[in-house]
């Protein structure tokens, strides 16, 4: 199944005046790369939050954000620390004896510790904001591999709609191919009627070498290769494991039996169409590096 590594995901938990929202955006990466911002209250719990992205996320880059709102509660979760208070305010008044400073020591520098105050998230209350933190992202997860998916088969779609397009094309090589190679043993009759004309030469010699050349002209077994590459793609794009990795490897194999074609063909026409399908391969192989 074809899955996007690009997306945006959205979820939110409330529990009272508590309100917590989780967003999450994803983008192209070569392997599973998380960052993480947390409130302070939650900071803790950075490694959980990972562990439970890795589960149903196998590639791409995550930022997630996390912000709680306590709304009305947000008096009530924060109280004063006195033992620090105290502590600060004696190292403030050491500090003051010991730079012999004048002034003395008030509220507005004691506000610059934040440690003086100290939330009430330490017991049941961080495990409600655990509790919630755990469905919001849950949510937002669900949202992000929806989204992730949703444009899995849109790719699906044009992937399927330009190997269509490149199986035509090899078909019109084909029948190109075939055409030029009895035109091709003609030209080469010719000119070796012309050397025997002038001298004596193995005409033994000279046959084995329209049959080689004959050959070399023929892209019927570098066309049989390309079309088994086509049919392994289309079958990884309904493979249960991320086919990403698998589909970028098959798209090399095509490009180099299309240049095989176009090196062992002089054909003016199909050189044309061997770009037309490299231009194909390479908008795919662009496509596919958003492809988990």
């Amino acid at each position: 199944m074809v899955t996007s590594m690009t997306g945006f995901g959205r979820g939110e938990a409330s529990s009272g005046a508590r309100h917590i929202s989780v967003e999450l955006r994803s983008v192209n990466n070569r392997f599973l790369e998380i960052a993480i911002r947390l409130p302070r209250s939650l900071s803790l719990r950075e490694n959980d939050c990972k562990d439970l992205l890795r589960k149903q996320i196998t590639r791409g880059k995550i930022n997630a954000t996390v912000t709680v709102d306590r709304g009305t509660d947000t008096g009530t979760d924060v109280r004063l620390n006195a033992d620090a208070a105290k502590a600060y305010y004696k190292l403030l008044r050491d500090l003051k004896k010991t730079l012999k400073l004048k002034e003395q020591v008030k509220i507005e520098h004691m506000l610059h510790f934040a440690e003086i105050f100290q939330q009430d998230g330490e017991g049941g209350s961080d495990e409600i904001e655990w509790e919630m933190t755990q469905k919001a992202l849950a949510a937002a997860v669900a949202d992000l591999l929806s989204m992730r998916q949703q444009e899995g088969r849109e790719l699906e779609k044009d992937f399927r709609t330009r190997i269509a397009m490149i199986s035509d094309r090899l078909d019109e090589i084909e029948r190109l191919a075939k055409e030029q190679v009895p035109r091709e043993r003609e030209r080469m009759k010719e000119r070796i009627t012309q050397i025997i004309e002038s001298g004596k030469v193995d005409e033994g010699r000279l046959e084995l070498e329209v049959a080689l050349l004959a050959d070399r002209l023929d892209v019927t077994e570098e066309c049989v290769r390309f079309r088994s590459h086509n049919k392994f793609f289309l079958e990884a794009l309904t493979s249960a494991d991320s086919p990403g990795r698998r589909l970028n490897f098959l798209i090399q194999e095509m490009n180099r039996e299309a240049n095989t074609i176009g090196s062992k063909s002089s054909a003016q026409e199909i050189a044309h169409i061997v770009v037309g399908i490299k231009e194909e391969l390479e908008k795919i192989r662009e496509q596919i590096q958003n492809i988990e």
